[in-house]
């Protein structure tokens, strides 16, 4: 960059973005700073950067929303510019003043066009008036039944954070409280309001760009439908409906350099809408910053998108026109979460994360095609409560959309994700689904095409119990490898025919003996042992070798194959029965904090009736009664603290 002033960028913010950023700095030459939580002082993001400052505390209240220790960071470190990243404070318009007011240079957007956008409210009467369309923002106070159903939404901020699908106009006083609850902790504004919700509709954003020299860019557009809990988990450019329905890209750039210009944008910005399969498009929201999905767009068009955002913060001009864009990419977001219980989130530490077949880390610009990781953790990376779940994205780009869904499903399955449940296994049946393949995704696709499908195990009955007897054989091969007497013979080999050796998993006992003619397996005739080692086990099913790599952790035993991951819980010999919890027990399903208690001791509840709410990873999450009964035992308090696996009520049945 000519003329540059920028010499050291301070990241506000933590995980892979801080990553992302730092990527491009250096690439640029460009000093490096990071500030980080107590919860974060080993991340990797922290490591990297040339220098860190801590931010005493855990929770986002405590640091990464505390604007002026962020400041005095980035004082203390020498760094003169701060890049916001994306969520907590990157599109607060306070913030980017108090950043410019200490003499720094803000990577965003001008304070005033943060603010103007920061309310979805005032936004929507402002891009209405440039003459962009927009549903009907209602008043909670004013909702009747006749407008039913509504989606109650945070009015500052993003991320699915704050909002609410209300049906029925009795529980609307209930979901806006807890909408402002969960806005006010993610985004420091409890500040809600509502709109028509329409279950079904294309979620279509346009990416722009602008300079300081009124210059403005749409530089493509993303189609980010498949969403859960109104967070997006699969974003691809160019959108496949955008690319079936005549004009309408014209008409969206169009829109969406109306409403950058609207309040004299500058920087990287993203106009969303949501779209029907007609084409028709309605504005809502404008994010100031860079959105989480931005990989695809530079793979499409070969952009560095965090590059053009230094430039323009150093004055710098943007050609007259964006290149063109070419090829297909798709992104998934990796979480630590359980999609078939409801979405919980994980917590811990991620024994191993390695995605076979990378072509880059942060970039990919540049090449025919590829596979691109942007990840905010590596082997042996801790997954805190007080964060988003976020594990990575994982971004493939392909001349053609089939090729790029392809190789997308078939390196997520490939992965070897060990020490926390995640979301893989969901994303490689959207990625494999026909429908998708199709081009027919809208904002409903997981309920519309069962959830419980989408997200059950890769690896079939038959394939886990291949696992199974590979997991058991190679725990047999490292009791082996332990002995000192005959180490060279199985642990389960006997001179004379007696019981089969037995290894027990939760759900599987396999049961086994090696013998002069191999392997025998109880209830098979059709295996042979071709190779068994603690780490690597090799058996011929009926005439077919298959591989299988084994992990024995302390987290279990993980199992990976082309037949698709499986983890064994191993059963003890002796259960301690102080473990062990009482009937009717609600356990906690994730660390987190006591926020709402629906229930009293002697209420009397039904199945599925709530009883309290735990807040975790920037969500609240309700707990509900497994079975009608009555509440017996209540040992928390809100505002406590709640370990994993942790009481939090009983209910017992009725004889």
């Amino acid at each position: 960059m000519s003329g540059r002033r920028l010499t050291t960028v301070l990241v506000a913010n933590r995980g892979e973005i801080a990553r992302r950023v730092f990527r491009t700095c250096r690439d640029l030459g460009l000093g490096t700073v990071a500030v980080f939580s107590d919860a974060d002082a080993d991340a990797p993001f922290v490591a990297e950067a040339d220098a860190a400052v801590r931010l005493p505390g855990s929770t986002p209240h405590d640091t990464y929303l505390r604007a002026d220790l962020v400041i005095a960071a980035a004082r203390r470190a020498g760094a003169d510019a701060v890049h916001p990243g994306y969520g907590f404070l990157s599109e607060n318009a306070v913030f980017a003043r108090a950043v410019i007011d200490a003499g720094l240079t803000w990577i965003g957007p001008p304070a005033a066009a943060v603010e103007r956008m920061g309310s979805k409210i005032e936004a929507k009467k402002l891009v209405a008036a440039a003459g962009v369309p927009v549903l009907t923002e209602l008043d909670p106070a004013t909702v009747t039944a006749a407008d039913l159903p509504v989606l109650v939404k945070a009015s500052a901020g993003g991320g699915g954070r704050g909002m609410r699908v209300v049906t029925e106009l009795a529980v609307l006083a209930a979901e806006v409280e807890a909408a402002q609850a969960e806005a006010a902790s993610a985004f420091g504004d409890p500040t809600v309001f509502c709109e028509p919700y329409l279950a079904t509709g294309r979620h279509i954003e346009v990416q722009v760009m602008a300079d300081t020299h009124g210059t403005v860019w749409a530089v493509g557009e993303r189609e980010c439908s498949i969403q859960r809990r109104h967070q997006k988990v699969v974003e691809e450019a160019p959108s496949p409906l955008v690319e079936r329905v005549e004009g309408m890209r014209e008409a969206l750039f169009t829109a969406a350099r109306a409403a950058a210009s609207a309040i004299d944008y500058v920087g990287a910005g993203t106009v969303e809408f949501l779209a029907d399969d007609d084409g028709r498009f309605f504005f809502l929201e404008t994010n100031t910053r860079l959105q989480v999905e931005h990989p695809v767009t530079e793979c499409t068009t070969g952009l560095d998108l965090v590059a053009l955002q230094l430039a323009v913060a150093d004055g710098e001009r943007l050609p007259a026109a964006p290149p063109p864009t070419r090829g297909h990419a798709i992104e998934v977001r990796l979480y630590a979460e359980d999609p078939a219980a409801g979405w919980q989130p994980q917590s811990g530490t991620v024994s191993r994360f390695d995605v076979p077949g990378v072509t880059a880390e942060f970039d990919l610009t540049g090449a025919p095609a590829g596979l691109r990781v942007d990840s905010g953790v590596v082997a042996g990376s801790s997954v805190s409560v007080h964060y988003d779940p976020m594990l990575a994205k994982v971004i493939s780009w392909a001349p053609q959309r089939r090729q790029a869904a392809t190789a997308l499903a078939t390196a997520l399955a490939r992965s070897r994700i060990h020490g926390l449940v995640t979301n893989r296994d969901l994303l490689v049946h959207v990625l494999r689904h026909d429908a998708f393949l199709a081009g027919d995704t809208d904002t409903a696709f997981l309920d519309r095409h069962d959830l419980a499908t989408l997200a059950a195990p890769l690896a079939g009955e038959d394939e886990v119990a291949l696992s199974a007897l590979a997991a058991a054989l190679a725990v047999d091969a490292g009791d082996r490898s332990a002995t000192t007497v005959l180490p060279q013979l199985p642990s389960s080999w006997r001179n004379v025919v007696s019981q089969p050796r037995s290894v027990a998993f939760e759900g599987h006992d396999v049961r086994f003996r090696h013998t002069r003619d191999g392997l025998r397996v109880d209830g098979r005739d059709d295996i042979e042992l071709v190779r068994a080692h603690p780490d690597l086990v090799v058996l011929d099913v009926a005439g077919v070798r298959r591989r299988f790599q084994v992990v024995v952790g302390e987290d279990g035993v993980h199992v990976d194959s082309p037949l698709g991951p499986v983890r064994f819980t191993r059963v003890p010999r002796f259960r301690d029965p102080s473990t062990q919890a009482a009937a009717g027990s609600l356990l906690a399903p994730m660390p987190g904090s006591v926020v709402r208690i629906a229930v009293a001791v002697g209420d009397a509840v039904g199945a599925g009736d709530p009883i309290l709410w735990l807040e975790a990873m920037k969500m609240q999450h309700r707990i509900a009664a497994p079975a009608a009964g009555v509440v017996t035992e209540l040992p928390v308090t809100v505002g406590q603290q709640i370990d994993v696996g942790a009481v939090l009520a009983v209910v017992t049945e009725p004889d």
